[in-house]
Parts: C-alpha cells; sequence; structure tokens
C-alpha cells in the first residue's frame, strides 16, 4: 500500500483541503437559494374548507413559473458540481 502524502503547513500543521473551490461554493448557494424560490413560489392555493375548490391552484405561478425555476435552480446546482477548478 501506498502512503498518502500529508500536506504540512509553514508551522507544521497538516493543511486541509477542500472538495471545490469557492467560486463553485458560491455557484451552489445560488442555486439552492433559487429552488428554495420556486417552492415559494408553488406554494399557495389552497382552500380552507375541503369541500370548496379553489382555481387558484392552477394559475400560472404554479404550474409554469414554479416548476421551471426550481428546474433551473437543479441545473445550476448541478453546473457548480461539475464546474473543474483551473489549476
Amino acid at each position: 500500500m501506498k502512503k498518502q502524502k500529508q500536506e504540512l503547513g509553514p508551522k507544521g500543521e497538516q493543511i486541509h483541503e477542500f472538495l471545490f473551490e469557492k467560486i463553485n461554493y458560491k455557484i451552489l448557494l445560488i442555486g439552492i437559494a433559487i429552488i428554495s424560490l420556486g417552492f415559494l413560489l408553488m406554494s399557495g392555493g389552497g382552500s380552507d374548507n375541503p369541500n370548496v375548490f379553489n382555481e387558484e391552484v392552477f394559475n400560472f405561478r404554479r404550474i409554469r413559473l414554479a416548476p421551471t425555476t426550481v428546474l433551473i435552480g437543479f441545473g445550476i446546482t448541478i453546473y457548480a458540481i461539475l464546474k473543474n477548478p483551473k489549476k
């Protein structure tokens, strides 16, 4: 078995490297925020009385805009994960 190299800092402490770079984490947080926005856009439209149907469930915001926003957010998070750091 090969030993893994341990990188040491200037004071002899072990250096821990993150899996992604700073820009990857920023893009990932933006994607998560857009996904959250999409789920917020989907909420609401229900009726307080279960015997009464509310047409607000089928408006443009909940049927078209919110799912599209969530899918765009998932696309951004996948991009953030697959983005290669420039070395």
